[in-house]
């Protein structure tokens, strides 16, 4: 490992941390106004900052190609930087366009939050920096301040249309809960989840099938949905209601009518898992996360063979429930267990993995962690 002081010459001012996320429930409902339910994961991006006295950006990542890549005084712009580099140089043009007095600064980045995973690697980049910035500029900004410049860093400077979940999750989350949010107010619960003391686990699979959000397949998926919320009249799909769904969606042409009903009963799944977990009974959301699966397979179409075949398998192992989490395309899934079903469903996943000749998953189990935070 490469320190700070051996790359820029100099002792840091900070070290900061911001998680990778796990979503439960929610999926491609943030950029419908809806409600989502992640946690935040114990994987984070670090970053050792110090603050410099003129406008130089530099940036360098352990995970990176071993340079160290330098945006000068001009400050940078979208399409300028490419690659990691982009997401925390987004996030100072992005503070920067909000008028945030931030100046220079020297960036060491150490990473295990799995890349092109669904975990949201891109946003603990985003939202650390966004953290560290803050505080070395004594900027101020609440977390959920932080997270709509992070969000608009990847829009306007990455170019990928995503919701705010991510860099809510990222900044906002809180160790031992799931982050109930709703996307249109950005208000905010943190629902107890304490999983170990029901006995469960959950059990997440990097099937290692990388995505891209910024291939076009995410822009046109948010595209259609905007499309249909037009059509409808509608602020956006989350003002459908669930008991309106199939006489108001056959109004749309047939190639809207499965997005509409993804985000529809996905934003009712959410709800019905705050309303399990606020019962105490974190087992109950098997059956949703499943039908949560299905829905992003077969209306939202967003699965692959791969993370199909992780759900099918964990199921079929003794997995109370199980689904792809994240964008899609590639990714994750996630599955709850039972403690004593943890080994056999990851035996199984990485069997049937074998089996079909894909290669090796990596799996883990998911602690709701906290938030972004300064650790030095």
């Amino acid at each position: 490992m490469t320190d700070f002081r051996s790359v820029f010459g100099a002792d840091p001012d900070g070290v900061w941390a911001a998680p990778g996320r796990v979503n439960l429930i929610g999926e491609h409902t943030d950029y419908n106004d809806g409600f989502v339910l992640p946690i935040a994961l114990p994987h984070t991006a670090k970053a050792t900052v110090r603050r410099r006295d003129d406008d130089l950006l530099r940036l360098y990542s352990e995970q990176g190609d071993g340079r160290v890549t330098e945006v000068g005084p001009g400050g940078p712009t979208p399409g300028a930087v490419a690659g990691w580099a982009a997401y925390p140089a987004a996030v100072v043009w992005a503070l920067r366009e909000a008028g945030h007095p931030v100046g220079g600064l020297d960036v060491h980045i150490d990473s295990d939050v799995p890349t092109g995973a669904g975990l949201s690697s891109s946003a603990a980049l985003e939202c650390v920096l966004a953290a560290a910035a803050d505080g070395l500029y004594g900027l101020g900004l609440a977390p959920a301040e932080l997270a709509l410049i992070a969000q608009r860093a990847e829009n306007a400077f990455v170019g990928v249309p995503c919701g705010v979940m991510d860099q809510m999750a990222s900044l906002c989350c809180a160790e031992g809960g799931a982050l109930f949010l709703d996307t249109r107010d950005l208000s905010q619960r943190q629902v107890p989840l304490d999983l170990a003391a029901r006995g469960l686990r959950l059990l997440v699979v990097d099937t290692r099938v990388k995505h891209d959000l910024g291939d076009g397949a995410y822009a046109g998926l948010r595209a259609g949905c905007e499309r249909a919320a037009a059509l409808l009249g509608l602020p956006a799909l989350r003002d459908l209601p669930l008991a309106a769904l199939d006489g108001e969606s056959a109004r749309l042409p047939a190639e809207l009518r499965p997005l509409v009903r993804h985000v529809v009963t996905e934003n009712a799944r959410v709800e019905q898992a705050v309303a399990l977990l606020d019962a105490g009974d974190p087992a109950g959301l098997g059956p949703i996360l499943t039908a949560g699966h299905a829905s992003l397979r077969d209306d939202f179409r967003v699965s692959c063979p791969e993370t199909d075949l992780a759900v099918s398998a964990a199921v079929a192992a003794g997995a109370l429930g199980a689904r792809m989490t994240g964008g899609g395309f590639g990714g994750s899934v996630v599955a709850l267990v039972a403690e004593e079903a943890r080994q056999p469903v990851a035996e199984a996943v990485t069997a049937a993995f074998a089996a079909a000749g894909y290669g090796e998953p990596e799996l883990f189990t998911a602690l709701p962690s906290a938030g972004a935070r300064r650790l030095a």
